[in-house]
């Protein structure tokens, strides 16, 4: 089996953008009704840190929070001998225990509920499978069932919020409880990731470059 019919094996159906669980893609027209930019985080190229902290932060409306007993483990990486290689975030020392990484914009919280979106750059290593947290404004934490598995290199996925079903989060463990059927996504105060597992360095790990949300900005 190649690397990229692996990767589709522990795809984890309904994350890739119009696909539906079994479904083949279906083309989505754009409207006026297609949310907007609420916030996307690239990182300033600087050179790898342990941790990664705020002030690897290109974005200035954003605040990061380091979560997890491993969080203080959170790499901001880059290697300069590699040839287009990104200054992305990387769990591979992450080795102890569990580990989440979220961003929250200063002042303002978002509406994913209709037509929500995310956008990121990935690759994955091994076994680890990337999901979705979100910091709901009464406090409450999720964490998305479905995830992205292993990919032969960097992708860019695209994120129908709808599409996802959620547990509830521990934020302070990292350990995802029971199934919430249909939260309400009107008010997100925070939105990161988090694989629920730990890393073993390049051999299993989770890597993002770029991420981007889409929504509705509303009142705090």
């Amino acid at each position: 089996m190649s690397s990229w019919s692996k990767y589709l094996s522990l795809g984890f159906v309904m994350l890739l953008a119009g696909c539906r669980s079994g479904g083949s893609p279906q083309t989505k027209t754009l409207t006026s009704m297609e949310p907007t930019l609420f916030f996307r985080e690239d990182w300033k190229q600087t050179p790898p840190a342990v941790p990664v902290t705020q002030e690897h932060v290109q974005n200035a409306e954003l605040i990061l929070t380091r979560r997890g007993p491993s969080g203080d483990f959170i790499k901001k990486s880059h290697h300069d001998n590699i040839p287009n290689d990104p200054w992305y975030i990387w769990s591979g020392l992450c080795q102890d225990s569990r580990w989440a990484l979220t961003l929250q914009k200063k002042g303002a919280i978002v509406d994913i509920s209709q037509q929500g979106k995310i956008r990121w750059r990935t690759k994955q290593q091994g076994p680890n499978v990337l999901k979705v947290i979100l910091g709901l404004a009464d406090r409450t934490w999720l964490v998305s069932e479905q995830g992205f598995g292993e990919t032969p290199d960097w992708h860019v996925f695209s994120i129908d919020i709808s599409k996802l079903r959620w547990r509830i989060l521990d934020i302070e463990t990292i350990t995802a409880g029971a199934r919430v059927k249909d939260p309400d996504l009107r008010r997100v105060r925070s939105i990161g990731w988090t694989d629920l597992t730990t890393g073993e360095s390049s051999r299993a790990c989770t890597r993002v470059d770029w991420f981007e949300v889409y929504g509705k900005a509303v009142r705090p």
